[in-house]
């Protein structure tokens, strides 16, 4: 099965390989040939040069090449009869298929893709225009602070509240309508639309087609807060992503993809100028999103509460991260508040949500110490066996053990003794014992701990004052600097660690810091401990009791969490903050 080879030719004739090109990057003609900054790699001096008349490609930077129809499929992340699909609607021209009932099923599946995309066109007008009916819902969007930009962008809709509005604008027969999602034969034959009185968001997929919506009940209306479209031939929610038509070139130029669970948190994400985030569709995550992901990054950031993850959840996780080679990481967002509410009460927080997003075990880990008070030798106890259970949930032995490390460095218990707890059959404790060879590391250049540690060995001399034990949460990274500030040099640091330590310590040290901002590290690093110590201390007055004598200490911690999210740029001003922290892990 596939297209036909003369329609390929011609769609291979009839494409304009500099119009084409020209709508991705700027190209000016030099000679015979067209020249401009290549569109596959970031360049100050255009290295990519385009031949017209062969209709040919190349860049001396990158070494991508190739023709129109490669162009497509490196851009668009398509296969190759996408991108003959791509450059024939451009070009329009029809596409016959070897396989005539192939060819049947695209044509009314395209056919059916075009009423969605009408019906968004419709519902947008419906929205934008002065018909009163919507005016309720212009006012529920303006408080929830969407701009006229941003329903104009993200095409946000209205369906009125009657039974058949769009079903009489579209105009299509019976079948049409039920076969494209977009609504319904009541019992006495009449149309009926599938939304109704609901602000709509179009879904598209990844090329940009529409193929269905997600709609949301409107303040005081009746019924499900939100309706997606009906599984149909060109909607399926396991296998679309809200957002992904917009974010791809985004995702693939930040080398990462966020999650949401909502529409309006992918719009949230762009509020504040992040343009990465996609969604699932009212459905949990699935292994064709993830396929579908893959396909522009091998970097997810879950931005939805992952706190309570069971057992079947993590798996699938560590599954994921092994079968497609991902590294999902989780955007540490204050519980209990989704993006789209923070990006206008907080924008800044949600920034560092997914700028320090943290791996999925880290993250579980972190917030079940969290709620465990650390003031008694049994509280402790309890804390390290609460986590041990989680790190007995990864598959990869070399993972378990640092968590084990990081986790008898908090507790203040042997590690020893935690890896034989972990070893031991437990009724309560049910571990994963798959075997990997893949080790998971995380990127040096993301990690705030390992920029600092780049400044220390640099020998910036007043962040290195502001360094302390207790800035540095995973226990490698603080053994690392421990060995760089009782060591002469940095090769002698890296004789005196294991070899996982030693192995990261050659990697921060190789890393470029030429564009390392001093106080932005610091000020990060020290708000990220500041953050963490408040969490633990609110955790332990709980606990405990004890809220008076613990509160002054919190209120410290909380008031320079808000000074820290812009940084600060005299390093001086930090120096009260890296006292604290420094004594306050002197005296645990």
């Amino acid at each position: 099965m596939g297209i036909v080879d003369e329609d390929v030719e011609r769609v291979r004739q009839q494409t304009d390989i500099v119009k084409l090109i020209s709508e991705h990057t700027q190209l000016k003609r030099v000679g015979r040939r067209w020249s401009g900054l290549c569109p596959f790699h970031t360049e100050k001096t255009g290295s990519f040069s385009v031949n017209a008349e062969e209709g040919l490609y190349h860049c001396f930077g990158c070494k991508k090449s190739g023709d129109a129809i490669t162009f497509v499929r490196e851009l668009e992340h398509t296969d190759f009869p996408g991108a003959i699909e791509y450059l024939a609607r451009k070009a329009g021209i029809a596409l016959r298929y070897t396989d005539a009932n192939e060819g049947a099923a695209r044509s009314r599946k395209k056919q059916l893709m075009d009423h969605v995309g009408k019906a968004a066109d419709i519902y947008h007008e419906l929205l934008n225009g002065t018909d009163v009916e919507a005016n309720n819902a212009r006012g529920y969007l303006r408080s929830r602070g969407f701009t006229s930009e941003m329903v104009k962008h993200f095409k946000v809709g209205y369906a009125p509240d009657t039974w058949d509005a769009l079903a009489k604008r579209l105009k299509v027969n019976d079948k049409d309508l039920v076969d494209s999602g977009l609504g319904k034969i009541n019992s006495i034959g009449k149309q009926m639309d599938w939304q109704r009185g609901r602000i709509v968001f179009p879904v598209y997929d990844e090329k940009g087609d529409a193929v269905g919506f997600g709609g949301r009940i409107m303040p005081g209306g009746e019924g499900a807060k939100y309706i997606n479209s009906q599984e149909c031939l060109v909607y399926s929610k396991s296998r679309v992503l809200y957002g992904l038509n917009w974010a791809k070139e985004h995702i693939v130029a930040s080398g990462e993809a966020i999650i949401c669970e909502g529409y309006t948190d992918v719009i949230g994400f762009g509020r504040v100028g992040i343009n990465t985030a996609v969604a699932t569709c009212g459905t949990a995550l699935t292994d064709d999103h993830l396929k579908l992901l893959k396909r522009f990054t091998n970097r997810i950031v879950l931005a939805f509460d992952a706190d309570d993850a069971g057992k079947a959840a993590a798996d699938r996780v560590y599954e994921w991260e092994q079968k497609y080679e991902i590294e999902v990481m989780v955007a540490d967002l204050p519980q209990g508040v989704d993006p789209d509410d923070l990006s206008r009460e907080d924008p800044e927080r949600l920034k560092a949500a997914v700028t320090d997003a943290l791996s999925f075990l880290e993250f579980r880990i972190d917030r079940v110490l969290a709620r465990h008070s650390m003031d008694s030798i049994e509280h402790r106890a309890r804390a390290a066996e609460d986590a041990l259970r989680l790190v007995g949930e990864h598959p990869n032995a070399l993972v378990r053990d640092q968590y084990i490390m990081n986790i008898a460095d908090r507790t203040r218990i042997d590690a020893e003794r935690l890896r034989e707890m972990l070893r031991a059959p437990s009724s309560s404790r049910s571990r994963n014992t798959r075997s990997s060879d893949q080790v998971v590391v995380q990127r040096a250049s993301d990690n705030v701990e390992d920029q600092a540690l780049q400044l220390f060995i640099a020998g910036e001399e007043q962040i290195s004052a502001l360094l302390s034990d207790g800035l540095f949460v995973t226990p490698y990274r603080r053994e690392i600097f421990q060995s760089l500030r009782d060591s002469a040099s940095v090769r002698e640091a890296i004789d005196m660690l294991g070899a996982d330590e030693a192995h990261l310590l050659t990697q921060i040290t190789a890393s470029p810091d030429d564009d390392l901002d001093g106080p932005a590290v610091a000020s990060r690093l020290l708000g990220k401990a500041a953050e963490r110590l408040a969490r633990e201390l609110e955790a332990e007055a709980r606990a405990t009791g004890e809220v008076q004598q613990l509160l002054p200490d919190v209120k410290f911690l909380r008031q320079w969490v808000i000074d820290l999210r812009d940084p600060m740029d005299d390093l001086m001003e930090l120096a009260p903050l890296a006292e604290w922290v420094a004594m306050k892990n002197a005296a645990a």
